[in-house]
């Protein structure tokens, strides 16, 4: 009896067209830099509002709710590279599925919603290298940040990777909507919003008043913004770290697979017309 072994070359043919659609997606932002540029201005503009706000409200006390200045420095600089990565994701899937280009899209032999994650990972690499750029700038003028020890920032590693996964699988979710409102917009704007608000992009939730507080625990978005940003201050170490490292695991894939099947219930919206 002979057992068949994982053949690698199969396995990277699997993979090949997923880095091709990521290496493409990240050359069609380079090549129109101006755009991009301006198309992150928004989160550049709430970030350069957010330092100066803080700085002024910090500038006579040492601490609110516990966030020095520099502490809050470091927080609005994490919130801001998190919330750059997928500005405009489901602007451009809404725009595809309202053309009937997602048609095409279903032709190609790629996994749809593995094609998209894909192109996701492609355009992050130029978003993170952007607003990296912006922090530099920022420390370099404003001064340092804390900086945690190694096995912090080993835990804070971990939950920033598992940011752009789980903002995708909501960004996904939101622009699978576009298949039953046929239009984006208002979908966009109020997923912003909620994300904004429950994210912890625009103030960290402990500072939010308890009711809001509880409603941001039951939700995915912490997961986005406050949960790296509380392990990079210190705020949550040891098990608290990887408690918080766990949810956004789980919250990861159950988005992963409640979108394969919120896809399923949205193809069936689908309508081609031509021959």
């Amino acid at each position: 009896m002979t057992t068949v072994a994982a053949d690698p070359p199969v396995r990277h043919a699997v993979v090949r067209p997923y880095r091709a659609l990521a290496r493409v997606a990240a050359r069609s932002v380079l090549a129109y830099p101006l755009s991009f540029v301006f198309g992150m201005a928004g989160v550049l503009l709430q970030l350069l509002a957010m330092l100066s706000i803080w700085a002024v409200l910090l500038g006579s006390t040492d601490s609110i709710g516990g966030f020095s200045w520099p502490q809050m420095k470091a927080y609005l600089l994490i919130a801001y590279v998190t919330g750059a990565l997928m500005s405009f994701g489901d602007w451009e899937m809404g725009a595809r599925i309202r053309d009937g280009m997602v048609a095409v899209d279903l032709t190609r032999p790629v996994d749809y919603q593995r094609a998209r994650f894909a192109e996701t990972v492609g355009v992050a690499v130029v978003e993170v290298a952007f607003s990296l750029t912006v922090c530099a700038v920022v420390l370099a003028i404003t001064g340092p940040v804390p900086v945690p020890p190694p096995g912090q920032a080993a835990l804070f590693a971990v939950s920033a990777l598992l940011v752009l996964p789980l903002r995708f699988t909501t960004v996904y979710l939101t622009g699978l909507l576009c298949f039953w409102t046929q239009n984006i917009f208002g979908v966009s704007l109020a997923r912003g919003a909620i994300t904004n608000l429950f994210s912890g992009a625009l103030v960290p939730l402990t500072l939010l008043p308890g009711w809001l507080q509880a409603i941001a625990a039951v939700l995915p978005f912490a997961g986005m913004t406050f949960t790296p940003a509380t392990i990079y201050l210190g705020q949550a170490t040891g098990v608290d770290a990887l408690r918080l490292i766990g949810i956004q695991a789980v919250w990861t894939v159950a988005l992963w697979w409640g979108a394969r099947l919120a896809w399923r219930a949205a193809v069936r919206q689908l309508t081609v017309h031509g021959g």
